[in-house]
Parts: C-alpha cells; structure tokens; sequence
C-alpha cells in the first residue's frame, strides 16, 4: 500500500506549481538516484576500505542502497524515509561498538548521514503532514549530527544536511503563500476600485435620468392637458380630432419615458421583480393599456403614400411592456430613417415573435429620388446610436447597415423580458 495518499499527492503538484506526470517524477528521482550514486562510489572508493565481517566496501553498499530507494520515494515516502533512518542508526551505533565495521576510520567525507537525505527531506516536507516530516527530518538531524558528542566536522554538516533543506523549502512556501496573498489582496482592491467607478457611474446616470424624467414629464404633461381640454372646449371636429392625436402621443411618450427611466434608474433585480410577471397597465378609464403595436405605424406610412410590406409571425401579447415598446421604437426609427435618407424605396418589416422573444427586420431598397434636403437634414444623427444603447439596456443586440444592392437594413434581436444579472450570468456560463 502506498504511503501517499491521493490528496497530499496533489499538493505536491500544487505547491511545485507544474503539471509533472508520474513517469516525468520518476525519471527525476532515476536521475537525483544516479548523481547521488556516482557521488556515493568516488567518495567511498577514495577512502579507505572498512574492516571487519560487512566486507571492504560496507559504507558504499549501505549509501548506495539507500540510493535505490529512493526511487520508490513518491509512492512510499515514509518507508525510503525509515531506512535512511536506520542506515544511520546502523552507522552510528556500528562506529561507537565496532569501529570501521560499516564507515572507515579515516573517512574522506565526515558525513554519516546518506548523502542523499537532503532529497529525502525536501520530498517529506512537501509531501507530508507537519507532524510526520517534523519526527523523520528531528530524529535524522539528532542522530546524523551527534549532539552527544559534538564536533565542528561532523555536527553542522548533519544539521545542514537535515533542518537546512527543511528551512529552505518552508522558506520557499511562505514566500510563495506571502506573494499569493499580495497578488489576491492587488486583484480584490482592483475589483473594489471597478465596482466604485461602476457605482459612481450608475449613482450619475441615476441623477441624469431623474432630471430628465423631472423635465420632459413636466412639459409633456402640460401638452397632453392642454390637447385634452383643447378636444374638450373647441367644437371643430378636426381640432378635436387634432387634439386627441396629440393627447394620445403625448400619453405615449409619457409612457415610453417612464419605461426608460425605469430601465436607468432601477437595478437587474428591480426590474425583475417589475418584468417577471407582466401586469397590465390601465388607461384612464379602467380598461387595460395595449402595448404599441408596430402595425400602426406601417399603416401610417402606407397613409403616407410609402409602400411597406409588413410580415408578421407569433403572437406580440407573450412580450413584456418594455421590450413591446423597444419593438415599436425600432420600427418607428427604422421607417423614419428611410423616409429621410431613401426617398421613394421600398420597406419591408418583418417580426418575429418567439416565446424567449423577438426578431425585427426592417429593409427598404435603394432609395429611387434624391432625399429632400429639409427632412434628411433634420434631427441630431444619434437615432441609431441611441437605439442601440436602448436595445442594450434591455438584454438585446441590434445590427444597421447598408446592404449590398445599396439599400439599407436594421436587425435586432430582442428577449421576451428584461434579463435579470442571474439570467445573464447563467446565460454567459452556457
């Protein structure tokens, strides 16, 4: 049976920081056992011969063997560990009542520990438990230095042999824990300076959406009370009609003001709890408020005397408020941009309503007269752009372009409800 379990196995992979297989530790503990060995027979061949029944050459039988063990040391540490031990042992307790029985007399090196337990004792440290490397390299240090007999040759070569490496390798440890900690404690500051700069941020884009929800709602619900009571008092019936116009887009906007607002102004979880389940909104008579159904401004067009074709698939009611009006948004800039910059082109709008959301595709041709001046040089030019940012806060992705035939065409892709930062996050894992 092994003397490594699985799990300290793996430390040692981990705290060495490599990938090394077993045959590749193998091959390393091949190549330390044949340095260490070479070493071993010049050393021992240059001293004298021992004496007595172990034969001429005891002591390199003995390192050498011990050599060969330790090419079992990552399977059974602990037992290559107990015959260094008991090598040593032998040596000692053979020097005191036999001397030159397992080392010369005169040797040329005075170590009598096997001059390979420096690897010995650095595979312990890494490998085992404090308590089980603490007792093999304390009782390797006792015995191969001689503290009952001290002496400057033979004493600080048995501790440096012993508690040096030991020394060096949890030296080695701590500062690579110590360098761990400071580079975790860098990347935690530097996630904690990110969050207060995206914290700051949607505290500023907070305040701008508050004002500007304070400003237009203000001046928007004027107009919408001054249609109202205009429709009420006048008795033409084109102004009346005018005015109610006017009210009803005015009501509108109001309302996709408040839905963009909401979107700025509340976190993932806000609009989840908001979105999850759709309620209906109610006019100002009790009775449910429909979403924007983009048909209406194909219709308009058509009125106009633009040909659009519309192409619709699915049911729109699965949608969400939000996303129904994102929908009505990008159709209503779509056909606005083409009946600025493609005078006379032919549009076709196609939607895509699925259960997990929504496609829109709005092409028109190459446009057939030049624009006229007035109308495609009107507005600011951040349509599009401000599109996409609306189509982002919502979870979705919109693509514009020119197409190959010189039209031009607008493609995005909506979800069914505003994602929350769970759904996002389970959605990037998969």
């Amino acid at each position: 049976m092994s003397d490594v379990t699985p799990g300290t196995r793996t430390t040692l992979r981990e705290q060495l920081g490599t990938r090394m297989g077993p045959k590749h530790e193998l091959a390393t503990l091949l190549s330390l056992a044949v340095i260490f060995g070479a070493l071993d027979v010049a050393i021992c061949l240059s001293s004298n011969p021992t004496t007595g029944w172990a034969g001429p050459r005891a002591d390199l039988i003995l390192q050498l063997a011990v050599d060969v063990s330790v090419l079992g040391l990552r399977r059974f540490p602990k037992t290559v560990a107990s015959i260094a031990l008991a090598v040593t042992f032998a040596t000692v307790l053979a020097d005191a009542l036999a001397p030159g029985l397992l080392s010369p007399e005169d040797p040329a090196s005075p170590l009598i520990l096997p001059r390979i337990t420096p690897v010995i004792v650095i595979f312990l440290v890494r490998t085992q438990s404090q308590r089980v490397s603490y007792a093999f390299v304390g009782a390797l240090a006792i015995i191969g230095s001689e503290p009952w007999a001290p002496s400057w040759t033979i004493t600080p070569v048995g501790l440096l042999s012993t508690i040096g490496p030991a020394a060096v390798v949890l030296y080695l440890d701590a500062r690579k824990q110590l360098l761990q900690e400071l580079r975790d404690r860098a990347e935690r500051a530097e996630r904690e300076t990110h969050l207060l700069a995206e914290q700051a941020r949607f505290e500023e884009r907070r305040r701008l959406a508050a004002e500007m929800h304070d400003v237009l709602t203000h001046g928007l619900s004027l107009m919408v009370l001054h249609a109202g009571a205009l429709g009420i008092s006048s008795k033409e019936p084109d102004v009346r009609k005018a005015a109610e116009e006017i009210r009803a887009r005015g009501a509108m906007a109001l309302d996709e003001l408040r839905d963009l607002v909401g979107v700025l102004n509340t976190t993932a979880a806000d609009i989840s709890e908001r979105l999850a389940g759709p309620s209906p909104r109610t006019g100002s008579a009790g009775t449910p408020e429909q979403p924007p159904d983009p048909s209406t401004l194909v219709a308009e067009s058509v009125a106009a005397g633009i040909p659009v074709e519309l192409d619709v698939e699915g049911e729109r009611s699965q949608m969400s408020p939000t996303i129904a009006r994102t929908v009505h948004r990008i159709v209503q800039e779509a056909l606005t941009n083409a009946r600025k910059h493609a005078a006379g082109a032919e549009i076709r709008v196609e939607l895509r309503y699925r259960p997990d959301g929504v496609g829109i595709r709005v092409v028109n041709t190459p446009p057939r007269r030049q624009p006229d001046e007035v109308l495609a040089g009107s507005g600011s030019g951040l349509g599009l752009s401000s599109l996409r940012h609306r189509v982002e806060l919502v979870g979705g992705t919109l693509q514009a372009g020119p197409t190959p035939d010189g039209g031009f065409r607008i493609a995005a892709d909506l979800p069914a409800y505003v994602p929350t930062t769970e759904t996002r996050q389970k959605a990037t894992q998969r």
